[in-house]
């Protein structure tokens, strides 16, 4: 019985990693930054879904939409604040701009982490289920939540493969990752194309975030750690691959689950990070990267 708890927890858990790391991958492979805000970016589509739904009995679902548009808001002023002016800056040498978004990212995520802390509180929250209830699958008692926040998470994510794979769109998005100067000696501007991806990823972070408060609960504190987990993801499924990251979440999910259930709660991270130095040491590119 604990084995099959184990299974349910941790697909549920690996979904919702799945979805966070995938927008956090699409950014570096299309634009080539890794963006150390986004914990801040999830926990403030978490804490504002939170508290709309709480403070002014709107429900799950109005709270969730807004928690969504404030993570798209949120990734809109880490790209045009942070990201942007940078990678235009003509004062910054041009091979110093990834450690300069590395730091502007990072100093940004921790702003963002205060003003949410100074804002609500640093103590972990929980948004009411969207879907309350419990099933029974394989005689495991399972909340009904629980469930459909991985079907939503898988159900999004396939909808990002049509649209990446089945749209002009998504070709271009594809082509830019692969050779962005290509794409813009055919006349493409690169400008709109990573407004795109910034928009797909923001609303990725912030639904990946209004799940994560109704699912396990999120406090200001959690900032560094999603981030630290988010990266540890596509790191160990490679930079840049999509399809890595998401074997990569289920790896880490699943490892987590194990730890918490047979270990300790508090505990459940440390086998992850062994994990990816290892993989660092053995396989540099990741699990399935290719650089």
């Amino acid at each position: 019985m604990l084995a099959l708890q184990i299974l349910i927890d941790g697909f549920a858990i690996s979904a919702l990693y799945g979805l966070a790391a995938v927008g956090f991958t699409m950014i570096f492979g299309v634009s080539g930054v890794l963006n150390l805000a986004h914990g801040g970016i999830m926990l403030v589509a978490a804490l504002i879904g939170w508290f709309v739904a709480s403070s002014f009995d709107t429900g799950p679902f109005l709270g969730a939409a807004v928690g969504i548009l404030a993570g798209l808001g949120m990734a809109y002023l880490t790209y045009f604040v942070v990201v942007r002016p940078i990678q235009r800056s003509r004062i910054l040498p041009a091979a110093e701009h990834e450690i300069f978004i590395l730091t502007g990212t990072l100093l940004w995520g921790i702003m963002i982490q205060v003003l949410m802390n100074y804002l609500f509180t640093d103590n972990p929250v929980t948004m009411r289920p969207m879907f309350p209830g419990v099933v029974y699958l394989l005689g495991v008692r399972t909340p009904r939540n629980e469930i459909m926040i991985a079907a939503i998470c898988w159900a999004v994510i396939g909808l990002l493969w049509l649209l990446v794979n089945r749209t002009r769109a998504g070709k271009q998005l594809l082509a830019a990752s692969i050779n962005p100067r290509g794409l813009t000696l055919l006349g493409f501007e690169l400008s709109s194309i990573y407004l795109l991806v910034w928009t797909i990823y923001g609303l990725l972070a912030g639904l990946a975030g209004v799940l994560l408060a109704s699912f396990l609960g999120v406090g200001s504190a959690n900032a560094g750690q999603l981030t630290a987990s988010a990266f540890s993801i596509v790191v160990l499924g490679g930079l840049g691959s999509v399809s890595g990251s998401l074997v990569a979440a289920y790896v880490v999910g699943y490892l987590e689950t194990i730890t918490a259930y047979l270990i300790a709660p508090t505990l459940r991270p440390i086998p992850a990070l062994l994990l990816l130095v290892l993989v660092v040491y053995v396989r540099p590119q990741g699990l399935l990267g290719r650089r």
